[in-house]
């Protein structure tokens, strides 16, 4: 699939994807598969797929753990209680056990609160035996698709597909040994950040994470009531 960069925004990218994973047919069922959106920049390119493929979304919250010295500069990421860890980055910002340990801890509470904040009470997907496909807005290092990818793994997701609009040729052949299937839509050469690849790239707003998600909950509901009518 040929596709024009850069995208108008989330929205179009969600769309683009969600016509290139449903032509594919890669068994996106609605009893079977998932749309899982990366918080919170996934959360409207997750959004589409699921209300084109009528199939529900769900969230993984993944935090960036930062060097103490530089919190830009990502020492790895974490996705439930397994971190991954850039063992070269932390050679080389010399940054110590108590300091990672420190760190991870912090993340982790700020990843409680948000789940608790965009959930609202709803109980998290049961993935097990599941199609999981993982949206994100793009791919740059990978590192926080990767924490999520094995997070989805160790829930018993019977099979785990990533889906986003533009990543990097490298994240894009790092992520493929994880998974089942990866479809990245553009990567472009070079390659230096996601907001480039979108003329509107504004932040995505706790409110607007919880806004998609309930929404698509109603969505879904309403699907399935009018599947059930004779």
């Amino acid at each position: 699939m040929s596709v024009h960069l850069p995208f108008a925004d989330r929205v179009e990218a969600g769309r683009l994807l969600a016509r290139e994973l449903s032509s594919r047919k890669t068994g996106l069922q609605h009893e079977a598969a998932v749309v899982l959106a990366l918080t919170r920049g996934g959360v409207p390119v997750g959004f589409q797929l699921a209300d084109r493929m009528h199939i529900p979304l769900d969230i993984v919250v993944v935090r960036k753990l930062g060097v103490p010295s530089q919190p830009e500069l990502a020492m790895g990421a974490i996705a439930g209680e397994s971190p991954i860890l850039d063992d070269r980055t932390i050679r080389q910002f010399d940054v110590s056990a108590d300091d990672i340990e420190d760190t991870i801890a912090r993340e982790q509470f700020e990843m409680k609160r948000r789940e608790e904040l965009y959930r609202e009470g709803n109980p998290a997907l049961d993935l097990r035996g599941r199609l999981a496909i993982l949206v994100d807005d793009g791919l740059a290092t990978g590192s926080t698709m990767l924490a999520a990818a094995r997070r989805v793994r160790a829930l018993n997701a019977a099979r785990v597909i990533i889906g986003v609009p533009v990543g990097s040729k490298e994240a894009c052949d790092r992520l493929r040994r994880e998974v089942d299937d990866l479809v990245c839509l553009a990567a472009p050469d070079p390659f230096f950040a996601v907001g480039e690849w979108y003329r509107d790239f504004e932040q995505v707003s706790d409110a607007e994470v919880r806004h998609l998600l309930a929404e698509c909950r109603d969505q879904f509901r309403k699907y399935r009531a009018l599947e059930a009518l004779p």
